[in-house]
Parts: structure tokens; C-alpha cells; sequence
């Protein structure tokens, strides 16, 4: 063999051994998702009547959770963040679930649970707000349809709220709605329904996860980003929240006590519809009190959300009352929602002004005048 062909196998040699190291590494075990489908719009409801809509809803079998969620982890260490988790977290089960500790407890799972999903943002107070800046498709219509503005809870509801989210972060588990991702009241049938897996029914709340892979423990995050944004809705309920965007300001004193604009009153001192500024806060006491409430809605607000803030305001009263104002009425127009429960004669309804927020069944429109003084009468 000549050197010249000795010198030239070396030099093929030598190519080769560079080529395989700069090669990518044999394919081996991979874990692949495909893109996640479109979240879902809370508004997109079904035109089902509630009743209709619990019979639909209990159809669907219920397949428990195969396990529950892992602990979480907030990703920061830092106190700013962290109160800003936490009173994010604290909202959204009392704006959803009402002075529930067992809802409260499934709601903060969820918003965990997205909080380390892919699909949604990388953190507590991303995940509670996403598309709170829209009418409709916010993530928790709370943030969208002006609830923040015309209710707070009470100090003592906020409190069990803070603790229920304090334990969350803290990494308690609620393993009844595993690794869900969805929910939705149990009078509603929402579009996005029947793409989902149901794994639990919490009071009036339905709990789904995505099928497949998407609702896999092998999809979620270790914990949260840790960047936990200033959200100025909550300045009102957050000293963490308040400051500008520039300068958000950890120390800022607290709140002269947390508002309380839900009022109620005993419907024997109530008498008519009342005006919101006219009422004095007078709590109900006990769960069999008669309580008259008032809220303030938006009447930009899908009208089905309307039903669900006057069951989360009622909680376990067995009667009550919600006189819903829409905002921007002219005085003296009348209500545009009333919401009736008597559990000891088994009467309940939702009415709607159909002339500002029509309605597909006739039934559900509210009444005028000396009728609408005969429903409240009768009722009362």
C-alpha cells in the first residue's frame, strides 16, 4: 500500500469519528404532547333551562381521579410574590365558590393545577386573571364581569379564604378533583363539556381534566414561575397589589377594613325592591335567615353568570333573595335579575329583564310592576 493511500484512509477515518460526534444522539424514550386545544370561554353556554342542564350534566359518568396532584411549589421565595399568590389564590375561591371552605379548597386545586399546565400562564395571579381584560373569555368570569367592584367578602369570610389559599401554597392537596383543569356550575352546560374527562362533582361545581396526555401528571410544571404580576383589581383586597406598575409597593398599609357593598337585611324589613345605596349592612345570622341581597351586574356580562354569583351569595341559606341591579339603569328602572330559593317548600327561580337580557325561554323573563311586587309578595 502506497503512503498516499495510507494518508488518505486516515484523513476518511478521521472525517468519520467527526461526523458521528457531531451528530444528535440516537433517538431514545421521549415524552411528546400535542399543541393543547383552545381553552375553553366560560360564556359558551348551551341554551339549556337549569333543570335541563342538572339532568344533562349528571348523564355523564364521573371517572375518579387515578391520583392526586402533586404538592405544589411557588416559585419564589421572596415575600412580594408570595403575597401576591396568595390573595390572587384567596379570590378566586370566594369570588367562585362563595364562604365554602370545601369548594375553596377544590377551586385553589384548579387554579394550581394551571398554574403548572402548559397551557396556562406560569403563574397563581397569571392564571386567575387570564383575559380578565375582556367581557368574555376570561378564564374566572369574576374578574371580567364586575364582581370585584360591586362585592367583597367580609373580613371573617376573607380570612378562611387567606387560610384555605395559605395551605395550598403550602402544598395541601385536595384529591377529589385530582388533576383538573375545568369546571363549571352544574345548572350550565358549557360547549367545551363534552371534549373533557369528569372527575368530580364539589357542591354545584363539575370538575374535568383534559383527556390523554394533556391531563397527565407527566405534563405539569415542577411549581410556578415565581413572577407573580401586580394586579390592580385586587388593590382593594391586597396591600401586595397596590402601587404602580413601576414601583409596586410591598409595604403599602392595608385597606380601612375590606368594603362590604353586599349587604343583607331581613325581607320583613327589606319591603320593596331596594336601591343599593339605600342599604345598611345587616348581616343575616345563622343558615335560616331571610336575607334579601343586592348585587350590581354587568350587563356586558354573558347573563348565565348572573344565576351563579345569586347561588354563590345565598351560600346555605334555606331562603333567600338576590335583586340584581344592572349598572348604568337609569333610577327607578327595576331590577334586571331576581333569584328566589325557599328550601323548605322546595320554590326556586332566576328571572331576567328580557328587555335588556333576552332570554331563549320566555319563562325565565322577569315581570313589571304590580306582577313583580306579587313575586317578591308571594315569595316573602
Amino acid at each position: 500500500m502506497t503512503l498516499r493511500l495510507l494518508i488518505a484512509l486516515f484523513f476518511l477515518a478521521g472525517l468519520g469519528a467527526a461526523l458521528t460526534m457531531l451528530a444528535p444522539p440516537p433517538a431514545g424514550p421521549q415524552v411528546r404532547f400535542a399543541f393543547p386545544p383552545p381553552l375553553p370561554d366560560p360564556a359558551a353556554l348551551l341554551p339549556f333551562e337549569p333543570e335541563t342542564a342538572r339532568a344533562a350534566n349528571a348523564a355523564i359518568p364521573i371517572e375518579p381521579p387515578r391520583a392526586a396532584a402533586p404538592a405544589f411549589r411557588l416559585g419564589s421565595a421572596d415575600a412580594l410574590p408570595q403575597a401576591r399568590a396568595l390573595d390572587c389564590l384567596a379570590a378566586a375561591t370566594w369570588y367562585e365558590a362563595g364562604d365554602d371552605p370545601s369548594g375553596e379548597r377544590a377551586v385553589a386545586q384548579v387554579v394550581l393545577n394551571r398554574a403548572r399546565h402548559p397551557a396556562f400562564p406560569a403563574s397563581v395571579c397569571g392564571v386567575v386573571f387570564q383575559g380578565s381584560e375582556r367581557t368574555t373569555g376570561c378564564q374566572f368570569s369574576f374578574t371580567c364581569d364586575g364582581s370585584m367592584q360591586s362585592r367583597h367578602p367580609a373580613p371573617a369570610a376573607w380570612a378562611r379564604a387567606r387560610a384555605v389559599a395559605a395551605a395550598a401554597l403550602a402544598g395541601a392537596v385536595d384529591p377529589r378533583v385530582g388533576l383538573a383543569t375545568h369546571y363549571h356550575a352544574d345548572y350550565v352546560v358549557p360547549v367545551w363539556r363534552s371534549g373533557l374527562v369528569k372527575l368530580a362533582q364539589v357542591g354545584l361545581h363539575l370538575f374535568y381534566r383534559w383527556p390523554g396526555d394533556w391531563g397527565s401528571p407527566a405534563v405539569l410544571r415542577r411549581g410556578s414561575g415565581g413572577d407573580e404580576p401586580r394586579i390592580a383589581a385586587m388593590a382593594a383586597l391586597s396591600p401586595a397589589h397596590v402601587g404602580t406598575d413601576g414601583a409596586p409597593d410591598a409595604n403599602a398599609p392595608s385597606p380601612p377594613g375590606i368594603a362590604a357593598p353586599l349587604a343583607y337585611l331581613p325581607l320583613d324589613e327589606a319591603g320593596g325592591p331596594p336601591r343599593s345605596a339605600a342599604l345598611a349592612a345587616a348581616p343575616a345570622t345563622g343558615q335560616n335567615a331571610n336575607a334579601r341581597i343586592v348585587l350590581a351586574f354587568d350587563p356586558a356580562a354573558f347573563p348565565g353568570t348572573y344565576a351563579m354569583r345569586a347561588l354563590a351569595a345565598c351560600a346555605d341559606r334555606e331562603r333567600c333573595a338576590v335583586i340584581g341591579e344592572l349598572l348604568g339603569a337609569a333610577p327607578g328602572q327595576g331590577p334586571g335579575f331576581v333569584y328566589l330559593r325557599d328550601r323548605r317548600t322546595g320554590a326556586e327561580g332566576a328571572w331576567w329583564d328580557c328587555a335588556a337580557l333576552p332570554r331563549a325561554n320566555p319563562a325565565r323573563c322577569l315581570p313589571k310592576g304590580a306582577s313583580l311586587a306579587r313575586l317578591l309578595a308571594e315569595w316573602g
